[in-house]
């Protein structure tokens, strides 16, 4: 069984804190839009789809005791709360399009003379809890998908697979079973998983604290190393596939994600190892043509300079520390998505459809 990263019940959430991991596990009360953004901002939750579902069930379990006189009060409060959320971490798209498919439901329900203002809040609810199990459901699609596409393109003679990935992107960056590591664990179920390297992600550790713990905890045959070994890994082991996840796709299919996902895309692309990319199609923005356009979010300079109380830094060097970078779309090999593995040069077309339909 997968690690449970949040637990929600009507008007309880709570979400495990990742910032604890992997020394200790404990489960911190999120009461409300305010605790939600808190969470978000300071990292005791990530990952895109998970900021998305913890910011909107935040607003959940803040609305759900309260009384509204008027359903253009609620609106006006649903409509505040999740711009607030959306501030937390802007480089996600998650909670954006999240936010915008809640505020759509909002004004229908606003506009309904038939509905009354319980109804109008019953039925937000309904939609925000639906988030959840539908993310899971995504993304074991994701995994499955994912799967296929890589024992597909696999080289004659192979039965099993070597796989690279970066950052977290597993139960505890979503609702459960994760993106790219949900490609991984598919591939362990059908027994085609020989070997699964991941980097320990600095400054955040998100590879050594989180995804390690998460392949120990499942039992997967697995190896962290430093993202400076890379390049000697892709060099010295037989490396079948890199998987990563998204924070925002743009729709040229340039990828922003966790940073050091650029160079191991252009290391890759030098060994000639294929590079996909597993999101779901809220990830994917139609809105940006290109990853020039993305917002990029800096953090904190002692996210570098110390480990927990402890300076690593030459006291008064200066730091850069962007949180994401932008892999360029002719360096991807597929998007993986619930609906399928799409290139880039066939995203935008095929999102737009689905969209249609």
């Amino acid at each position: 069984m997968s690690l449970q990263s949040i637990k929600y019940e009507l008007g309880k959430l709570e979400i495990l804190d990742q910032l604890l991991l992997p020394v200790q596990s404990k489960y911190l009360p999120v009461k409300g839009v305010e605790d939600g953004w808190k969470v978000i901002n300071k990292m005791q939750v990530r990952g895109a789809p998970a900021i998305a579902i913890v910011g909107c069930l935040s607003l959940a379990v803040e609305i759900y005791p309260e009384k509204y006189d008027s359903k253009k009060t609620l609106r006006q409060e649903i409509e505040g709360k999740l711009n607030y959320l959306v501030s937390a971490r802007p480089t996600a798209v998650n909670m954006k399009i999240a936010a915008d498919e809640l505020l759509a439901l909002a004004n229908e329900l606003t506009k309904d003379e038939n509905c009354t203002v319980d109804e109008m809040k019953s039925r937000f609810l309904n939609a925000t809890e639906a988030m959840l199990q539908k993310d899971i459901s995504d993304n074991m699609a994701i995994g499955a998908a994912g799967a296929e596409a890589i024992l597909t393109n696999l080289p004659s003679g192979e039965g099993t697979v070597r796989v690279l990935t970066h950052c977290n992107t597993g139960s505890l960056a979503t609702a459960g079973y994760g993106t790219a590591l949900g490609v991984v664990r598919k591939l362990h179920d059908l027994k085609r998983l020989e070997h699964v390297y991941c980097t320990e992600t600095r400054p955040y550790n998100q590879g050594a604290r989180l995804t390690a713990f998460e392949l120990v905890h499942d039992k997967l045959p697995a190896t962290l190393i430093l993202d400076s070994m890379v390049a000697a890994l892709l060099r010295s082991k037989r490396i079948t596939a890199v998987v990563v996840g998204a924070d925002r796709v743009a729709a040229n299919g340039d990828t922003a994600n966790k940073i050091g996902t650029y160079q191991i895309a252009v290391v890759a692309r030098h060994h000639s190892v294929p590079f996909y990319v597993a999101a779901p199609l809220t990830s994917i923005d139609l809105a940006i043509q290109s990853g020039d356009h993305i917002i990029i979010e800096e953090r904190p300079d002692r996210e570098m300079t110390h480990v927990g109380e402890h300076r690593i830094a030459a006291p008064g060097i200066t730091c850069w520390n962007p949180a994401f970078d932008v892999t360029p779309a002719d360096l991807i090999t597929g998007i993986i998505t619930e609906k399928g593995v799409f290139t880039p040069g066939n995203l935008q077309e095929e999102v737009k459809k689905l969209q249609k339909s």
